[in-house]
């Protein structure tokens, strides 16, 4: 599923149009990313736990080349699944 199509569910279950649900989806996704900036971690109770994790400096590879080269530091964010969403899927 992509953002339109989720789009399109949300509106239909909502009985509102397509502008609004787009609106809604927005709203709740800077939400996620507004909580992610100031808090590190934003829990959706029976979904699961968006989190920013910190992955250190490492040596990688060249795809090309084979020659190792070096991976900054840095942040990523990852999803942890709630239990109610493990049991669904």
């Amino acid at each position: 599923m992509n953002k339109g199509r989720l789009v399109e569910v949300v509106a239909r279950e909502l009985c509102v149009s397509r502008l609004q649900a787009s609106r809604l989806v927005d709203t709740v996704l800077d939400g996620i990313v507004e909580g992610l900036k100031e808090d590190g971690s934003v829990t959706l109770t029976g979904f699961g736990t968006f989190e920013v994790r910190e992955r250190p400096a490492r040596i990688g590879r060249n795809p090309l080349t084979g020659e190792p080269m070096p991976i900054e530091a840095g942040r990523k964010v990852g999803f942890r699944g709630g239990k109610a969403l493990k049991a669904s899927v």
